[in-house]
């Protein structure tokens, strides 16, 4: 059985820095692409960042270009995001994903997801 807990989450300043971090286990961690997506009251769930399972390249939403970094732990079986610059827009709940088959960009192509965690963004 997949599961994916995510942590790292909380209350945080504008201009401040959070890092969630996502523990995998029940599945082949180092062959997975994974990603992480995020959900704000009365919005669709958004793309963030991906990491690919070979080499670690990335991608991410423009929104987070240059304040987030997605990186992993192969030998931790975690994914992390570290979210610099924060802004209120960034309030959202976070979500991490194991991806499937598909663009990654999109949550559908994803079959495996946290339960998610908390960052609110004070202005």
């Amino acid at each position: 059985q997949v599961q994916l807990v995510e942590s790292g989450g909380g209350l945080v300043q504008a201009g401040g820095s959070l890092r969630l971090s996502c523990a995998a286990s029940g599945l082949t961690f180092s062959t997975k692409t994974l990603g992480w997506f995020r959900q704000a009251p009365g919005k669709e769930r958004e793309f963030v960042a991906a990491i690919s399972s070979i080499g670690g390249a990335t991608a991410y939403a423009d929104s987070v270009k240059g304040r987030f970094t997605i990186s992993r732990d192969n030998a931790k079986n975690t994914v992390y995001l570290q979210m610099n610059s924060l802004k209120p827009e960034d309030t959202a709940v976070y979500y991490c994903a194991g991806h499937r088959v598909g663009t990654i960009y999109y949550s559908l192509s994803y079959n495996d997801w946290g339960q998610g965690t908390q960052v609110t963004v004070s202005s």
